[in-house]
């Protein structure tokens, strides 16, 4: 049998494919290929995969938001589990290309739990702490008020937890929804933070730091992420009538995954820069719209259901990334 993993060639899902690969489990990975960021980082990701694992892994090029070609790639494969990770991302981006958020993160959704439904097995999907907007209460709980969105993007990622509560109601399919907080490591995404200051520091240009710096994140570690989505994928949600974490009696969990810390920026940049080895030159500009001055996770009911404990801080994790970032860049 195998685990099917959308987004495969993103940052997430490329993480997600390698631990599960690593394991013995067979993946087949799908993704768009989209050029919002860059492709060759993409298509790097999946040879290092297929070098690693060979035939335990295999690769489809489709966009799973066209219910037809996605139909056509599926067919055929004895899927048994479904990790959803394919989504098209960036708060920023989002205000000046609202179609493409409809597209992915709602036409695409709603076609992934269809393949869920059609082959009767659960799904682990990505959502967003965006969908907190700009809830003034800290740590955010799952349980807090999310029907005040600040981006078209967190939006997109609201309403795929309330189709998945309703596929869950109507369908009895086990889903777990994921609210992902500031990820970070090794073979990121060139359009967030972590990239960029180190990118601009290494080069000596100049680093945005938006609101004054007066911003706060709750940054965690990719390797966290991945035991946290791997322990929702390998316990479902049981259709017992309880009331779930994030409040469903259907087989329908909402979580936070997060560091659990809030870390100040300036203090994100500190650590950058001591892993680079030469200071940062800052620009200071004003809080961009769709922007959100604070995030940070309440991760009880995940620690409780699942057991999670995320162990890497960022004095750990930025150096490993700067690290990988020199490697691959050959700087």
């Amino acid at each position: 049998m195998t685990i099917l993993v959308t987004g495969a060639a993103g940052f997430i899902g490329f993480h997600v494919a390698n631990r599960l690969l690593a394991r013995g489990e067979r993946v087949l990975g799908i993704d768009s290929l989209n050029d919002y960021y860059s492709v060759p980082l993409k298509r790097d990701r999946l040879a290092a995969i297929a070098a690693a694992h060979g035939d335990a892994s295999r690769f489809v090029q489709v966009d799973f938001a066209d219910h037809v070609a996605l139909e056509a790639a599926l067919a055929g494969e004895p899927i048994e589990r479904i990790v959803h990770l394919g989504a098209q991302a960036g708060v920023r981006h989002s205000i000046e290309h609202p179609r493409d958020y409809v597209q992915a993160n709602l036409v695409g959704h709603l076609n992934m739990l269809e393949v869920a439904r059609g082959r009767g097995v659960p799904m682990v999907y990505a959502s967003s702490s965006s969908v907190y907007g700009g809830n003034e209460t800290s740590p955010f709980r799952v349980e807090d008020r999310v029907d005040r969105p600040l981006s078209l993007y967190a939006a997109t990622k609201k309403a795929d937890e309330l189709m998945s509560e309703t596929y869950a109601h109507l369908y009895r399919l086990p889903l777990t929804g994921l609210r992902f907080f500031t990820v970070y490591g090794p073979w990121g995404r060139p359009d967030m933070a972590m990239w960029l200051f180190t990118d601009a520091i290494l080069h000596g240009r100049p680093i945005t730091v938006f609101n004054g710096g007066d911003m706060r994140r709750d940054f965690t570690y990719v390797d966290d992420i991945v035991s946290g989505i791997v322990a929702a994928l390998d316990n479902p949600p049981p259709d017992d009538g309880t009331e779930k974490a994030g409040g469903s009696r259907s087989p329908h969990r909402l979580y936070n995954i997060g560091n659990n810390r809030s870390e100040e920026l300036g203090r994100l940049i500190e650590i950058v820069e001591a892993a680079c080895g030469r200071p940062a030159i800052r620009d200071y500009r004003p809080m961009q719209p769709g922007d959100v001055k604070e995030t940070y996770a309440d991760i009880g009911a995940i620690q409780r259901d699942l057991g999670f404990a995320p162990t890497t801080t960022i004095a750990e994790g930025v150096p490993r990334f700067v690290a990988w970032f020199r490697s691959y860049h050959g700087v």
